[in-house]
């Protein structure tokens, strides 16, 4: 099938983003050396020795490109690598072929140690045609002088708009000093498949596997272990496209790197976030988990789908949004406690039930895994852009604990946090993630269950005569838990104001003591809360705050910057309603105090901002608020996840 007569070759040319030399040109089929100092890999090559790379693949939505990468940052932790991946995924659901707009992948760090974002720009690209890969350049997502391994196909394409397309975009590349290596995939492939779209990115697995010295047979085994549910022949056809691709890369390539590798001291497992986050929901012993699909959650849902019935849970999947969070307020009303997944359109539409369970003081878990907004924004795309809604979305007063996972691990332990949480405190817990967490994969320890993971049994026994179902403790605010069957504890639920038998009750003593003893259960439960630790010094010029996903790339930043002798440390706040005590003594040792994050904030380089009128980022809108200190702020809402070089930019200027 011929490609759509589609070249969307941008005006701009290509060109180098830095004053360096461009790299030599590369030819088609390279054979000088790599280097003359690297350590000699297994073929025999001379391999360069370093200490980190960032690998993107990138094809037309279809190719396989988002499992090459998957699968190449599966073998690289099972080497001993420490890999962060990132997901690329275009805007729209089945994208033009040939388009820049279409770009589908996956980026892959991977590193001679434990790494916690997806790092700056790549060191080596595969792309399958040139119109993803110029998508890739017109992000600046491509450092100078990367290494492009592209389809070369398309240089005789029958169709001369599309040939000349491609001439043009190669002169371009090499042109700006990129090292443009083209590759004969597709004729390769054809060896093997009659249909390239299938089994072409497996020939690119095999020739990253060989440019990065990884073992051939545990490529093999992962190939194995993706396509375990097919049958034998298409196991056996993929396992030979990457053998083929490894053969051509070591014969025709002059590329091979090493990246040291430790072997992990205890077993580990290589998830993404979504994937953590439901096997979290089965750790913690919620038995409900009720939903709406809706990108970048689905995920989630899907996969406890598969496997939650086999521990006797349930997944329900609601007529929308809304049913979606009643269904799991009753659920956890009879008992079991429940949770429901989301993303920000999702949440907007929960609100009047999450307000429902404050007011019924129900316990019940909400997870939000953001992406761009507003409306429906940008579905496949990343942002932090709900905190505010996530605290203050509701009407009325309609207090709820809200705290955010900050790396892949943290999504699965958060779930068995949110649950302890919602059954001691009988309130909503709100936990925040977002698509960078959501589609990123990481190894980490595997986790061991522990019994104390678990809730106790329901207590089902007779309520004491004269009990109440809000019978407020006038300290902490907190009554005990009615379940439905317990003997002496029949009475109307409702969500209207109530009194301590929960009789509707419109008084205005009434009405002040139920909307005072909520909220002492969020001031006795922010008692237990511990000052978030301070990474770096304990003072010093300039303090980064985040929330959150940006947590990795903010310490690594952090890290870079102390290395050039600058006095910065960073504060990571976990649980953002409430917050922990000590906060602001923290930020007052600090000659300068700036938060960092994935949403919206003008800033003061434009002509019409000033003091006045200017609209800070969530989190530092609400540090000002609450401790009435000056906190800067400095965010993006590309889309993409925070790059640490960013970070480290915006710091160079605050410090001056």
């Amino acid at each position: 099938m011929k490609p759509r007569k589609r070249a969307e070759l941008e005006q701009e040319p290509v060109r180098q983003r830095t004053g360096r030399k461009p790299a030599k040109k590369a030819k088609e089929s390279p054979k000088s050396a790599a280097g003359t100092n690297g350590a000699e890999a297994p073929s025999g090559k001379a391999a360069v020795a370093v200490k980190e790379h960032i690998v993107e693949i990138v094809s037309d939505s279809g190719e396989g490109a988002q499992r090459c990468g998957q699968s190449f940052g599966a073998i690289a932790a099972r080497t001993g690598h420490g890999i962060w991946t990132v997901e690329i995924i275009p805007a729209e659901i089945q994208p033009p072929a040939r388009s820049v707009a279409g770009a589908s992948g996956n980026r892959v760090r991977l590193a001679s140690r434990r790494i916690m974002n997806g790092g700056d720009e790549a060191d080596l690209v595969i792309a399958f045609n040139e119109q993803v890969l110029l998508s890739r350049v017109r992000a600046n997502e491509l450092k100078p002088g990367c290494i492009i391994l592209l389809e070369n196909k398309w240089r005789t394409d029958p169709e001369p708009e599309i040939a000349e397309a491609y001439a043009r975009v190669c002169d371009e590349l090499t042109g700006a000093g990129y090292r443009l290596y083209e590759i004969p995939m597709e004729e390769e492939c054809l060896k093997f498949v009659p249909d390239t779209r299938r089994g072409k990115n497996m020939f690119a697995l095999g020739m990253l596997c060989s440019v990065y010295s990884l073992d051939l047979d545990l490529a093999r085994t992962q190939v194995a272990f993706i396509f375990r549910k097919k049958n034998e022949k298409v196991i056996e056809i993929n396992l030979e496209l990457l053998q083929a691709g490894y053969e051509w890369a070591e014969a025709d390539l002059d590329l091979k790197f090493t990246i040291e590798s430790s072997k992990p001291r205890e077993p580990q497992v290589v998830l993404n976030g979504n994937t953590a986050l439901a096997l979290g929901v089965v750790a913690s012993g919620m038995e409900v988990c009720s939903m709406y699909p809706i990108t970048p959650a689905t995920s989630a849902s899907h996969y406890l789908s598969d496997i939650f019935e086999k521990v006797g849970c349930v997944v329900h999947q609601a007529e929308d949004e809304i049913s979606a969070c009643a269904f799991a307020i009753g659920s956890s009303y009879a008992g079991k406690c429940a949770l429901t997944i989301t993303s920000g359109p999702g949440l907007s539409l929960k609100q009047e039930a999450i307000g429902l369970a404050v007011m019924a003081e129900i316990p019940l878990v909400v997870v939000d895994v953001q992406r761009g907004g507003p409306s429906t924004g940008q579905p496949t795309k990343a942002e932090q852009g709900d905190l505010l809604a996530a605290i203050f979305g509701g009407h009325g007063d309609a207090p709820k604990i809200v705290f955010a996972a900050a790396t892949i691990e943290d999504c699965f332990y958060s779930m068995i946090t949110a649950r302890k949480i919602a059954e001691t405190f009988n309130m909503v817990v709100m936990v925040l993630t977002d698509a960078s967490l959501a589609t990123a994969q990481q190894p980490f320890p595997r986790p061991r269950f522990r019994e104390d993971w678990l809730a106790p049994p329901i207590d089902q026994s007779a309520v004491p005569e004269g009990g109440r179902p809000y019978d407020w403790d006038p300290r902490t605010g907190m009554a005990e838990r009615f379940i439905p069957g317990q003997p002496n504890g029949m009475h109307c639920l409702t969500g209207l104001a109530h009194d301590r038998s929960s009789r509707v009750a419109y008084d205005p003593a009434t009405n002040e003591e139920g909307m005072r003893s909520r909220s002492m259960k969020l001031a006795a439960f922010q008692k237990t809360l511990k000052t978030p630790p301070v990474f770096g010094g304990e003072e010093g010029d300039l303090l980064l705050v985040g929330w959150g996903s940006t947590k990795g790339a903010i310490e690594e930043a952090v890290e870079r910057l102390k290395d050039e002798g600058h006095k910065v440390s960073s504060l990571h706040l976990k649980f953002l309603l409430p917050m922990a005590s000590g906060i602001k003594e923290v930020l007052q040792r600090f000659g300068k105090v700036m938060t960092i994050e994935n949403n919206w904030s003008d800033s003061m380089s434009d002509e019409l901002i000033d003091e006045h009128n200017r609209r800070y980022s969530s989190l530092a809108l609400l540090l000002r608020a609450r401790y009435l200190i000056d906190v800067d702020c400095w965010s993006e809402t590309r889309g993409q996840p925070i790059k640490p070089g960013a970070i480290i930019d915006i710091a160079h200027q605050k410090l001056q």
